[in-house]
């Protein structure tokens, strides 16, 4: 094993006593796990990035959904079998270290953390625009006010962080739900505005399924933004450490993705898209504000307002969380400054969140600055650090079966189905999603950053090794 942590012969319930070693507290409960993993499947990449793809491939963009969500599903699967092999916080990068190498652990562990605080960055900046909505206050202000008080939050203790998100993701739930059930109403029963024309045929009569100006390979293009919509499902998997009973839980949470996906993504763009023609949808403008507006529902753009402000801040609230993990997780394993180790009494890494909120709100400041090209491109590659993740999760769940298959390691209890295999195919999938980046100008830019963040990672590992060459950290043991 390559953590320095936790020895390689462990049973069950040594897994399950990690996080009380790292010193975290066990204090996320079934509701609160359930709710997170129901709001990071839900966020503005649907509530409003879905605009641009239906401009794009039209309906067909309901099976880039249901297809990109399969291969979540599989991933999230894969992280499961890891989990219930070694539920610990901080998950990707010790599955890294344990089955790549120490300098992936180091890789994804420093990656993960960027995609977060980029993330943070871009969705707190958001949320202080959708206040200007209803008051003329200082963006700044907003932004500011936004962090100080999810950090605060965070700081205090991780079952108010649940609580935050459980109500967050309430609200991301109830809006949907709301809307399929309005738009099923309009189409059996044919009130509102929209009752005269609403149709399920609205799917295949306008220029046919595959309606994008190149058809299949239109929907093909739109798989980049879809899978950007999935980007934060994997959070259930660092809260391992801090589940009260992550053996039940987790695998229970995992197991609702397809119906998540199912309902929110594929049944609420169904229901929409047969109230509203696809033809009429515009990019930037969300479809839930152009279906409102299609029902005579004026009030529809504010509530759509609200409930996109809740996603904006659920990210930002997550992206706190995240990062303190795996700062302080880098740090435990000697990847990192030991001042990232430092908890709060309630068990919270007190630095590394600080230190996180902080480039948070510099972010903002640059944003406020000299907005532009430039801090589009930063997005654009938070994308890609994302997905690296999934990677890495694809890999370890790999290497680990072959290993326990061996018997050189315990079955997990909680096995991906189709094996290897699976998750063979949803890397390629993903190696696929990255090919259409690369065929697109706006999104290029992305996979240039990546290399420049690798050589600034291998340097930085370098340097670390040569002060400690003998250092645990950076030695695979066998």
């Amino acid at each position: 094993m390559t953590s320095v942590q936790v020895d390689q012969q462990h049973d069950g319930n040594e897994a399950a006593d990690t996080a009380a070693g790292e010193g975290y507290h066990r204090a996320l409960g079934a509701r609160q796990i359930q709710m997170i993993a129901i709001g990071g499947a839900i966020g503005t990449g649907l509530f409003l990035g879905a605009g641009k793809g239906i401009s794009i491939a039209g309906p067909s963009l309901i099976l880039a959904y249901a297809v990109a969500g399969l291969v979540i599903f599989f991933i999230m699967r894969a992280l499961g079998e890891l989990l219930m092999y070694r539920p610990v916080s901080g998950s990707f990068s010790e599955y890294a270290r344990e089955f790549i190498g120490p300098f992936a652990g180091f890789v994804t562990g420093w990656t993960y953390w960027l995609f977060w605080v980029v993330t943070g960055i871009t969705e707190v900046t958001a949320a202080a625009t959708y206040m200007t909505y209803w008051w003329d206050i200082p963006q700044w202000l907003s932004a500011l006010v936004f962090t100080v008080i999810l950090y605060a939050a965070n700081l205090i203790s991780v079952k108010l962080f649940g609580e935050l998100e459980f109500w967050f993701s309430m609200v991301k739930v109830t809006a949907i739900v709301g809307m399929i059930l309005i738009c099923a109403g309009i189409l059996t029963l044919g009130f509102s505005d929209a009752g005269d024309t609403a149709s399920v045929t609205h799917l295949w009569d306008l220029g046919g399924f595959f309606a994008g100006k190149d058809g299949i390979f239109s929907t093909l293009m739109t798989l980049q933004m879809v899978m950007f919509a999935f980007l934060a499902v994997e959070l259930v998997g660092v809260t391992a450490g801090e589940s009260k009973d992550p053996k039940t839980v987790l695998p229970k949470a995992i197991n609702t993705v397809p119906w998540r996906i199912a309902v929110f993504y594929v049944g609420a763009l169904i229901m929409i898209l047969s109230v509203v023609p696809w033809t009429e949808f515009q990019p930037g403008v969300s479809p839930f504000v152009a279906a409102f507006e299609k029902m005579g529902l004026g009030i529809g753009a504010a509530i759509v307002n609200f409930v996109v402000l809740t996603a904006a801040l659920s990210s930002c609230n997550s992206g706190m969380y995240s990062t303190g993990r795996m700062l302080r997780d880098l740090a435990l394993n000697g990847q990192g400054p030991k001042v990232f180790t430092r908890l709060t009494k309630s068990g919270t890494p007190l630095v590394g969140t600080t230190v996180s909120a902080a480039l948070m709100m510099v972010g903002v400041w640059i944003n406020y600055q000299w907005p532009g090209e430039a801090f589009n491109y930063v997005v654009s590659f938070a994308t890609i650090s994302g997905m690296w993740a999934w990677i890495v999760i694809l890999v370890c769940q790999i290497r680990y079966r072959l290993k326990a298959d061996r018997g050189e390691l315990p079955q997990s209890s909680f096995k991906a189905p189709g094996g290897i295999w699976l998750s063979a195919f949803s890397l390629a999938f993903i190696g696929m999603v990255i090919t259409t980046m690369a065929m697109d100008k706006d999104n290029r830019v992305a996979l240039y950053g990546a290399p420049v963040w690798g050589l600034i990672l291998a340097v930085s590992y370098l340097v670390l090794k040569a002060r400690n060459p003998e250092g645990a950290a950076f030695s695979k043991q066998v």
